[in-house]
């Protein structure tokens, strides 16, 4: 979409949210009280509407939910709108219990205004959606488009773009690279142009640096299509690289304000975990050293993120000398591929098999979780011996930083017996992560820890 547009629609819509906020704030404390005079505590319940704004906010900014505003229809709109209001008030709700309002403000309001605002929200995103559509159409707010491309890419490319051009957009034509006219220079210097799209791979570098040197020259916006076409477009990027103008591809798309609320996420989440788990140390450290010789703690060399090597700590559930006598049990390995497992397994010890049972025995983590070295939620980190045997796809389960839990093991981990289907799981987080994937993820966890389902 044109800048000056996407901009428009940006704030736009930031400014509609926060005046909906307001209103619907303002219509609940009217419906509880009848004025404004006897709400009591006053400050607190005011405060608690500038809490709503600042995390409706920073929703709109760090989790852009509006960036297929005009593409969405009514029930997608509505689903949209009530999954932003409901996440803003449980966010606000942990603050203002935080800040101890939660006695002084009124639970009517708190219960009513989520429902006006998902309401209001909906009336008001409609109403810009039909006045956004009507000035785009209009012939002066009409992004006149340009296309050159090959013969044999004119249908797929054509269709790709009438399905995904805004509707402010309009083809003029779409000129053909074997059919170029002598006097096309001249011709398109007359066109009322905005903009000049070009995707032709197999054109000469000094037929389209002429090409795009004119439009240049013209002052005309000219988007020079440098994709692979035997590769994803959805996992390309467009950016610089040391003065360089590139297109990068990866597998894993996602802004950098979304991994910055994952990695508060962790810091927050490694807190709490390593206070609980130095809480645990009091009662697991005397049965693990009753049960067995040994240290409290075992720690081992894992693969991190993209290859980087690191230690992680568990609570010790196995005899000290389990690395000696995994090479006696490797035909016992119940796992297909690299990954090694036994369902009755030797080296664990009495004390070993009741904390892998609850998952105390990854409580340790935490503190990898706390230094960076995970995240509450990604891949389980292989061990130096199971990467040696990686291939390409295998090793790609490591693009992402690894987690304390993650997709596979929620979904019956020990009745998982080929690396594959590891693997899988693994691939299908990386290339569908999000934030909200994450939440799921971790409440899956907590039912499973308690249930104590697939951790044998």
């Amino acid at each position: 979409m044109n800048k000056k547009y996407k901009v428009l629609e940006t704030y736009g819509l930031w400014l509609i949210d926060i005046v909906s906020i307001v209103i619907s704030f303002i219509i609940a404390t009217y419906m509880r009280f009848g004025n404004f005079r006897d709400m009591g505590d006053k400050r607190a319940h005011f405060m608690v509407c500038v809490i709503f704004v600042l995390f409706a906010t920073m929703y709109h900014f760090f989790i852009p939910w509006n960036h297929d505003f005009m593409k969405r229809r009514y029930y997608s709109e509505l689903w949209a709108i009530t999954k932003y209001t409901l996440i803003v008030m449980m966010i606000s709700l942990v603050a203002v219990y935080y800040m101890r309002w939660v006695d002084t403000f009124a639970r009517f309001v708190w219960t009513v205004f989520p429902v006006i605002n998902i309401g209001l929200t909906f009336i008001f995103h409609m109403v810009a959606k039909n006045a956004l559509k009507s000035y785009y159409r209009r012939e002066g707010s009409k992004v006149k488009l340009l296309v050159i491309t090959q013969k044999n890419l004119r249908e797929s490319v054509e269709k790709k773009l009438k399905q995904n051009l805004e509707l402010n957009y309009e083809i003029l034509d779409i000129l053909l690279t074997e059919e170029i006219p002598n006097d096309f220079f001249e011709t398109a210097r007359q066109m009322a142009l905005d903009e000049v799209f070009i995707y032709a791979p197999d054109w000469s570098q000094r037929a389209m640096n002429e090409v795009v040197s004119f439009f240049f020259d013209m002052g005309v916006t000219c988007h020079y299509c440098v994709e692979l076409s035997f590769l994803d477009s959805k996992r390309s990027t467009v950016g610089d690289f040391a003065d360089f103008s590139v297109m990068s591809y990866n597998h894993f798309q996602s802004s950098y304000k979304r991994l910055l609320i994952k990695r508060v996420m962790d810091i927050f989440g490694g807190l709490i975990g390593c206070i609980v788990t130095l809480i645990l140390t009091i009662f697991v450290a005397p049965a693990i050293k009753l049960d067995s010789k040994g240290p409290v703690f075992f720690s081992q060399t894992r693969i991190g993120r993209n290859g980087r090597r690191f230690r992680i700590y568990k609570f010790r559930s196995m005899y000290t000398d389990a690395e000696e006598r995994k090479a006696e049990l490797t035909k016992e390995n119940e796992m297909t591929g690299p990954m090694f497992k036994i369902k009755d397994d030797p080296r664990i010890t009495k004390v070993g098999r009741f904390i892998r049972k609850t998952s105390i025995d990854e409580f340790p983590q935490f503190f990898n979780v706390l230094k960076g070295d995970m995240s509450l939620v990604g891949t389980r980190p292989p061990t130096e011996d199971e990467f040696e045997k990686y291939n390409q796809v295998y090793r790609r389960r490591l693009s992402m930083t690894p987690g304390l839990t993650g997709l596979w093991q929620v979904s019956g981990r020990s009745h998982i017996d080929d690396f594959d289907e590891v693997v899988k799981y693994d691939l299908e987080y990386i290339d569908n992560w999000s934030l909200g994937l994450d939440m799921k993820i971790l409440l899956k966890t907590v039912w499973v820890v308690f249930t104590g389902k697939g951790s044998e």
